[in-house]
């Protein structure tokens, strides 16, 4: 009666995008972090696209290039970040079926995360 739902989308995918968001942004771009949550999907969208020439294929297998060097050594003693190159492959480990959009005329990064 009192049980504990289950929750459609694991809580490592929104945990794991999260922190890729907080680390890899482009920090020169005056803008938040947005989160928003609809009725189908879920859209996480970072400031800047992905630096140096990586597409979305490459991060999906953990190719990575470190935007924020600084704020990534530290990363691992303030945020749940496990190391460079090995968030998105473990987000699309737990669930699949996401999407990202590397928009470099809106200088932003978008994620749209499909809900069952």
């Amino acid at each position: 009666m009192n049980s504990l739902g289950e929750l459609e989308i694991p809580p490592i995918v929104i945990e794991e995008l999260l922190v890729n968001a907080l680390i890899h942004r482009d920090y020169f771009i005056s803008a938040p972090i947005r989160l928003f949550i609809f009725h189908d999907r879920i859209e996480l969208m970072s400031p800047g696209q992905l630096p140096n020439h990586l597409t979305t294929e490459q991060i999906r297998y953990g190719l990575s290039n470190m935007r924020n060097p600084v704020l990534a050594s530290h990363a691992s003693h303030i945020l749940p970040y496990r190391g460079l190159g090995t968030g998105i492959p473990r987000v699309y480990q737990s669930y699949a079926d996401i999407e990202f959009t590397n928009d470099c005329e809106g200088h932003q990064f978008k994620v749209v995360i499909k809900r069952p």
